[in-house]
């Protein structure tokens, strides 16, 4: 990746920050990418890494290591701007804010050039609301089952303690009414009526085990790797970092282990039962994972799913430019589309 290269891609990414409600990302990037054209402190940090794919998001990677000075007071200039940190932000405060990020920029080099080798996981909470939908709707296709989650892609595996968090929506709602994360203004519209149905029939999901992997995967209860995931969430999203810790909150008190291993080698080694309904569950995780690898893993679910045990497989992943679906597979039944949703996973809505 050339200068230039690099500058593009974070020009791509503020238009897509802007899409996403986060102004003061967007136009960091925008002047970030000047910064980088004109050889400044951007350019310098990032030197070394022109070889970096376009899809390994370097520009994000750099913004979530600012955002780790900024939430750990180690930039306390920058953090006045960032909401995250306790501070505010408007476009008029723009100039200012830019140029608290290039003097921390600036002063960082050797800590931000760590970040840069670190991929971006931000273990996204919302997405649960698909995750959960998918699990309701396989139980009431396939009955009052135990349950075992395997997630493909778990980074944290903060979502699979999903089955304790809190769904809500207008005249509807599911899970514990204690729980640290909620999960609200779920469904854009009306929900599903079969969704309210299921949730009513199944107002607790017992679970009986908890399955992931991730190749390169964080604990909650590392203080480093806890940083990482507040971190690479974008400062404006303060509803996001709320679910986030509720859901770092939830791990501390019930231990998940991830697994350090690749999707396909990890459901080679998972087998089916026919006393418990296996839920093979992942979001926007798909993309990262090789072509030859998705081949694999897709060999593996259908071993799986026909087998002749209740198993279901659950998948929001991107579609095209633009679509977030979610998509359930029970059995060698087909596969059925269940709603859109929103990237993070709220809102969702029917297709």
């Amino acid at each position: 990746m050339t200068r230039e290269q690099a500058a593009t891609a974070m020009e791509q990414q503020a238009h897509a920050c802007a899409r996403m409600a986060a102004g003061l990302y967007a136009d960091l990037l925008v002047r970030a990418a000047a910064d980088v054209r004109a050889g400044g402190p951007c350019a310098t940090v990032i030197g070394g890494y022109e070889d970096t794919p376009a899809d390994a998001a370097l520009s994000l990677r750099l913004l979530g290591g600012v955002h780790a000075l900024a939430l750990t007071g180690a930039a306390p200039e920058l953090a006045r701007y960032y909401p995250s940190a306790g501070g505010t932000y408007r476009p008029t405060d723009a100039d200012a804010c830019w140029a608290a990020f290039r003097a921390t920029v600036a002063g960082a080099p050797d800590t931000l050039r760590q970040w840069l080798r670190r991929p971006p996981q931000t273990n996204e909470v919302g997405r649960a609301n698909l995750l959960l939908t998918g699990l309701l709707y396989a139980l009431a296709e396939l009955g009052d089952l135990p349950v075992r989650l395997v997630e493909l892609g778990a980074s944290g595996g903060l979502n699979l303690r999903a089955d304790r968090f809190r769904v809500e929506a207008d005249d509807f709602a599911w899970g514990p009414v204690d729980s640290p994360v909620r999960l609200p203004d779920a469904w854009r519209g009306a929900v599903p009526g079969w969704l309210r149905d299921a949730a009513g029939a199944y107002p607790e999901v017992t679970v009986v085990e908890r399955l992931g992997c991730d190749p390169d995967p964080l604990d909650p209860g590392d203080p480093a790797d806890a940083l990482a995931l507040r971190a690479y969430l974008w400062p404006e999203h303060t509803d996001r970092a709320a679910r986030l810790a509720g859901a770092l909150e939830l791990a501390g008190r019930l231990p998940v282990r991830v697994h350090a291993a690749g999707a396909a080698d990890f459901l080679a080694g998972v087998d089916s039962r026919p006393d418990v309904l296996t839920v093979i569950w992942h979001s926007v995780m798909r993309q990262y994972v090789p072509a030859d690898e998705w081949r694999r893993v897709n060999a593996e679910i259908d071993r799986l799913t026909g087998s002749g045990a209740p198993v279901a497989h659950v998948s929001f992943e991107p579609v095209g430019n633009s679509r977030f679906q979610l998509r359930v597979r029970l059995g060698d039944r087909p596969e059925q589309l269940l709603a859109d949703a929103h990237p993070h996973g709220l809102p969702a809505w029917l297709p």
